[in-house]
């Protein structure tokens, strides 16, 4: 079992960000971002985003980097995996089919 991160890859907040997470327990997962000084304010549903310059010293701690599909079916592999729900039908009415409230389209959404 291990801690995977992968790749930097995604811009937010004027840096680069990758993902950590654990194919073994939340619990391991919150202690190794503890060791690495990541708040725990960072973890959401499932991972941490970490930022690039933690990316080096998270694999000197022991991280194994993996590609982001790899990092995800290891995840879910383990029934870790908590992904964003699809808001309620009910919650949002549509005007038209495919399109919210304001009439512009809803477009895909895009995990990161």
């Amino acid at each position: 079992m291990a801690i995977l991160i992968d790749a930097p890859n995604w811009w937010h907040r004027e840096r680069w960000w990758g993902h950590m997470v654990s194919d073994e327990s939340y619990d391991e997962l919150h202690a190794f971002a503890e060791v690495l000084g990541i708040p725990r304010r960072a973890f959401e549903r499932d991972h941490y985003d970490i930022p690039a310059h933690i990316h080096e010293t998270a694999i000197e701690a022991g991280a194994q980097l993996v590609g982001s599909k790899e990092l995800v079916t290891r995840l879910r592999e383990a029934g870790l995996r908590r992904p964003k729900r699809a808001p309620d039908a009910r919650s949002e009415p549509r005007t038209q089919m495919g399109q919210g409230p304001s009439g512009g389209s809803d477009g895909g959404t895009t995990t990161h």
